[in-house]
């Protein structure tokens, strides 16, 4: 018997590392994410092989089913985080993989696993899928983090997303505005660790509950606007309110000073993608200093 998962890849527009706090944050799907297939065998093991967008494969292992101990692979330390999810799968469901007698899964990303749009979040989800897990549960429990890339792994609009006493709160809500083709997402080609970036937010010392409402104010003033000058002056809003906590200039004042519309930090500051307001020099712009993966916005957002 064959399954297939599918879970969507994210992209926070607001809340950043306040979202960690409670914050309410803006988050969009993305059109690209990420496939999980399982099929039954009688290998006695399960028998794991990850393909990129291109369709290489990128990863590889042979991991005992009962032992859940990695017999053979091609990088040691994904199998070992790999091993780590399904073993908290198996703690929530202690049915999952008790009874098969070999087992072989295929994924395969939609994206470049540099562009950080959840390859970890949509495996989490894809798991959490198959196992008949809670995947908020599964990503706390083993790597941490606010939770918003696994609500839009499984949703298919832009949601608002808040950690209210401990739990997530999802909401569908309409942001298509009209100036949305003067929106783009820059990939800065810098990978960033999301665990040493939060890890650098929380040594920093600032007023918490300022922040939160701060960036939730903001991010509820961002969803219904209809006005491009509007959204510009709500993006540098958050990008010098978050600059200023986390003592970390701007990536506009950094790599982008003669850039004349906004640009926002999405994700773990300094790396994966920017948000860019512009016009139709935005894309030659940008290409011209040497950054290539220039997307519109209605090509991402799901």
């Amino acid at each position: 018997m064959q399954k297939e998962f599918y879970s969507n890849g994210k992209l926070l527009l607001s809340g950043e590392y306040a979202i960690l706090d409670g914050a309410l944050g803006l988050a969009i799907p993305t059109k690209l994410g990420q496939s999980l297939r399982v099929a039954d065998s009688d290998s006695g093991i399960l028998q794991w092989t990850s393909f990129d967008e291109q369709g290489e494969i990128w990863f590889q292992a042979e991991i005992e089913l009962k032992s859940f101990g990695v017999k053979t692979t091609s990088d040691r330390k994904t199998a070992q985080t790999l091993v780590e999810l399904l073993l908290e799968a198996r703690q929530q469901n202690p049915d999952f993989l008790s009874k098969n007698s070999g087992v072989e899964v295929k994924t395969c990303l939609g994206f470049p696993r540099s562009w950080g749009l959840g390859t970890s979040s949509t495996l989490i989800n894809n798991i959490a899928q198959w196992a008949n897990v809670n995947a908020y549960q599964l990503l706390w429990n083993a790597f941490g983090g606010s939770g918003y890339d696994i609500a839009c792994a499984q949703h298919n609009s832009p949601i608002t997303y808040q950690i209210q006493n401990g739990h997530p709160k999802v909401k569908e809500v309409v942001f298509d505005p009209p100036f949305k083709e003067s929106l783009y997402f820059v990939h800065l080609n810098q990978k960033q660790s999301s665990k040493e970036a939060i890890a650098a937010y929380r040594k920093q010392e600032f007023d918490k509950k300022g922040l939160i409402h701060d960036i939730s104010s903001l991010t509820e003033k961002m969803i219904p606007t209809a006005s491009l000058d509007e959204f510009q002056s709500l993006m540098e809003l958050l990008e010098t309110t978050l600059s200023n906590v986390l003592q970390i200039p701007t990536v506009k004042s950094q790599l982008f000073p003669d850039y004349t519309g906004a640009i926002k930090s999405l994700g773990a500051w300094g790396g994966d993608f920017v948000l860019a307001a512009g016009n139709e020099q935005t894309l030659d712009y940008f290409n011209n200093k040497g950054y290539q993966t220039v997307i519109p916005f209605s090509q991402m957002a799901l």
